[in-house]
């Protein structure tokens, strides 16, 4: 393939096709030779190194793998988040980051539905929204659906992660999209439910004050055992991993899971909604 010359200044898509381009000829290898290694077609490799097609998280995490980068804290995948950190809130690249490698992920949302348990109609529904209101760009938008598609991917491993959800009532109370759509959106989440590695409930607005987080949080168990804890605010997201700190949380989310709904109780309460029964 013919091998033209890169301007890394142009643009952050451009500077990460120059780098992959930097690491791989380092190694003395062709594009075939990675295109061996990734998986990927030379043509999609080269597309990204002249910044014609943009790196995703997937892209980015199998070049790693075969560059041997993974764990330097200086991978491709950490460039990518730093490309799409212009449409999301500070700390959430690197809690997504942590998030594909875990074992176990625990969510708490009120509100919005989370995004590993999003369609995509629901994912772009919310992103326009943002758009409408001036507070991203068109393209940004379209980098946070990316983002919602590349988690969920990064989730489909094998062996899958263990995936408990305990959602708000206000998330399935909150129509998001067209009739049909958030339809979808509700049969998406009663099909999470059915997994053998997943765990849904719902905390019923009943709760009261036993609802102990008033805000998002996520926690994951990494393959070491060890636990980190993300949590938002409207402006910012804050990854929290010393243990002191975590496991408070952690508790809280036990007694969290005991006061909500069970997930037969939670399946019940939205196939309700979806016959217009509740």
């Amino acid at each position: 393939m013919n091998r033209n010359d890169l301007s890394p200044e142009a643009s952050p898509r451009a500077a990460f096709g120059a780098r992959l381009r930097s690491l791989r000829e380092a190694r003395g290898w062709t594009l075939d030779d990675l295109s061996e290694r990734m998986e990927y077609s030379a043509s999609h490799i080269s597309g990204v190194e002249n910044a014609n097609r943009a790196p995703t998280v997937k892209f980015a995490q199998r070049a790693d793998r075969a560059l041997e980068l993974m764990g330097t804290g200086e991978t491709l995948a950490n460039d990518v988040f730093r490309i799409k950190s212009g449409s999301l809130l500070e700390g959430f690249p690197e809690y997504v980051l942590s998030e594909g490698r875990a074992t176990e992920v625990r969510y708490f949302e009120t509100g919005i539905i989370p995004g590993l348990l999003q369609t995509e109609a629901y994912a772009q529904a919310l992103a326009q929204s943002a758009v409408r209101r001036g507070t991203i760009t068109a393209e940004q938008a379209r980098e946070r659906v990316a983002v919602v598609a590349e988690r969920q991917d990064a989730l489909r491993r094998t062996p899958a992660p263990l995936v408990m959800a305990v959602l708000d009532e206000s998330c399935v109370r909150r129509p998001i999209g067209t009739t049909a759509e958030w339809d979808t959106q509700l049969s998406r989440l009663m099909e999470f439910a059915e997994q053998p590695d997943t765990v849904f409930q719902l905390a019923p607005f009943s709760m009261g004050v036993r609802r102990a987080f008033n805000l998002p949080l996520y926690i994951l168990t990494m393959a070491d055992r060890s636990i980190v804890a993300y949590a938002e605010s409207a402006t910012r997201g804050h990854l929290e991993r010393d243990g002191k700190f975590v496991a408070p949380i952690l508790s809280t989310y036990y007694q969290l899971q005991a006061h909500a709904l069970s997930q037969p109780d939670s399946v019940a309460v939205i196939r309700q909604i979806r016959e217009g029964t509740s």
